[in-house]
């Protein structure tokens, strides 16, 4: 066959799912004489990779490359990321293989898979909606692609399959890829930890809270500083600041308190302007036991508890991230986006000071360690908890030994004095400090250590970023009747039966997005009954979120 004419099949199989790596491709050569053809026994033709010394590398096995690749991809799981096109007969094994929902090959050259192209009939696998080519991908190309494409709850496992040859003649640039999926496993893999513990509740407050969302609140105008209260150690010791500065008229920062930390400033005297809480579980609304200020404006993640919610007459509702609520803010009405992708309340309260507009910030009792030991600031709900607890069998000092050890510490000595950190609350201030970062290049909140206690030094940050309104939009329409459209849409949703991703499809765009809203909850349901299977777990979802909305709706 003329290669002209293959290589045009071959982009003309590629380019529904990747037109603009078919565009690349066209641009490219393909006789540089990356490859050789070398025939095996079995009579297929295998490409041989030719190194700068001019020595030919084949790619596959010379006697049957077809019966190689069916025992390379024999024990791999549902996702599978493969090292090197070479001639496909690995990638058409994987293919063919019962239980596969996705491939993903990795190359570099893109004249060299061009020729590849030139060569060989890739048709039958271009056309698979499992297969996906990255060609030259950056870090960040690739990293997203995971992020976007892998999804444990309906994917299964991953793994990686390089093509030895290939890989070894090229090991830099392959094993930068491999440092970039590693990271991005382990991003996906703590979002489905977390997904897989709080995906039901998260459906299940956030159709709760809509009714209560569909209430109008005014539009709050931006602000020049906020001040950011957390609940660290340290917070004890600068409260009297905070004090200070809000007698302040003209220079006084709007006050912004995390949820835990809300009791320990109401304990000293001072009410915050507002209260920021994003956590899904029920436990949230002791830190309200003692009362929300008239004055003070809640805002919550809609997948708070409607508990937390009813403490305020006219919370502001915010979208964390969620699909369900993104879906809401598309299609009901538009609800004001906050990154919460730092997985902690004070990340969020920094999104909604940036989201407010203001030009200076300071963070107060944003520990992210235990200095000297220390968990949280008096007052907090988890130091009263252990004050009314105690007894003469469990003191005081062991109720907070309990809590303190119950994970691994890192003890870190700064001068005279020392703190304890785990891995979460390393990663809490990593994502801090990147988020500030990316707000602005040139000041970043510094979270070190202060003289005595251990806790971060206070810096300012100028926000250089635009002024923002934070306003919910008109709503589309009733939350009852909105909620009861979604319940239609779940319920004619096809059932699944096959690879996921030939399923998806499949599915009309509406459809897919309907779908993605239930990904969360899937999770939890896969966690809870890992037995089920991909198609089980579709319908166990599909008859949990009717349900919960029944339970609303009737």
């Amino acid at each position: 066959m003329d290669k002209g004419f293959l290589f045009e099949r071959n982009l003309l199989a590629l380019s529904p799912s990747d037109p603009s790596l078919c565009s690349r491709l066209s641009g490219s050569e393909t006789t540089r004489g990356r490859y050789k053809f070398i025939e095996s026994r079995s009579g297929e033709s295998i490409p041989a990779l030719v190194d700068s010394a001019g020595a030919a590398h084949p790619l596959h096995s010379l006697v049957d490359p077809r019966k190689e690749g069916v025992r390379l991809v024999s024990n791999v799981p549902g996702f599978l990321i493969i090292f090197g096109l070479g001639g496909g007969f690995h990638v058409e094994a994987a293919l063919a293989k019962p239980g596969t929902e996705c491939v993903t090959v990795i190359e570099f050259d893109i004249n060299g898979v061009a020729e590849l192209l030139s060569s060989r009939d890739y048709i039958g696998i271009f056309n698979d909606p499992r297969f996906r080519l990255l060609v030259d991908p950056s870090p960040p190309a690739l990293e997203k692609h995971l992020l976007d494409r892998y999804k444990p709850g309906i994917c299964g496992g991953i793994a990686l399959l390089p093509l030895r040859t290939r890989t070894d003649l090229e090991r830099p640039l392959f094993a930068e890829a491999t440092g970039v999926i590693k990271s991005a496993i382990d991003a996906v893999s703590a979002d489905y930890s977390v997904q897989a513990y709080f995906g039901k509740r998260w459906f299940s407050n956030i159709i709760r809270n809509l009714p209560r969302a569909e209430q109008s609140q005014p539009a709050l105008p931006p602000i020049r500083s906020a001040a950011i209260c957390a609940a660290g150690p340290s917070l004890d010791s600068q409260i009297p600041r905070l004090c200070e500065i809000s007698r302040k008229k003209k220079e006084r920062p709007f006050i912004i308190a995390v949820d835990t930390a809300l009791p320990s400033l109401l304990g000293a005297g001072l009410e915050p302007d507002a209260v920021v809480s994003i956590d899904c579980q029920h436990i949230s609304y002791y830190h309200f036991m003692a009362g929300l200020p008239e004055r003070t404006l809640l805002f919550l993640d809609l997948a708070s508890p409607p508990l937390v919610a009813s403490r305020s007459a006219r919370p502001y509702f915010f979208s964390g991230g969620h699909p369900l609520t993104r879906y809401l803010s598309r299609y009901w009405r538009p609800i004001p986006e906050l990154d919460t992708s730092g997985a902690n309340v004070s990340y969020a309260a920094l999104s909604l000071a940036e989201h407010l507009g203001a030009r200076s910030i300071e963070l107060y009792g944003a520990d992210f360690s235990y200095p000297l030991g220390v968990t949280y600031a008096r007052g907090s709900y988890i130091r009263s908890l252990f004050e009314n607890r105690q007894n003469r069998c469990a003191s005081l000092e062991t109720h907070h030994s309990a809590f303190l050890y119950r994970t691994p510490l890192f003890k870190q000595i700064a001068g005279d004095f020392w703190y304890y950190e785990t891995k979460a609350l390393t990663m809490y201030r990593t994502r801090l400090e990147d988020k500030v970062h990316r707000i602005t290049a040139s000041t970043a909140v510094q979270v070190s250590a202060a003289p005595g206690m251990g806790a971060p030094e206070i810096k300012t940050a100028a926000f250089p970023g635009p002024i923002r309104l934070f306003a919910s939009g008109k709503a589309l329409m009733g939350a009852g009747e909105f909620l009861r459209q979604y319940r239609d849409k779940i319920e004619a949703l096809p059932a699944l039966s096959g690879p996921v991703q030939v399923y998806l499809a499949a599915l009309s765009r509406e459809e897919n997005t309907i779908f993605t809203t239930l990904l969360p909850s899937m999770a939890a349901i896969k966690h809870q009954a890992p037995d089920l299977n991909i198609p089980s777990v579709v319908q166990a979802v599909r008859e949990y979120a009717i349900g919960e909305l029944d339970k609303v709706l009737f």
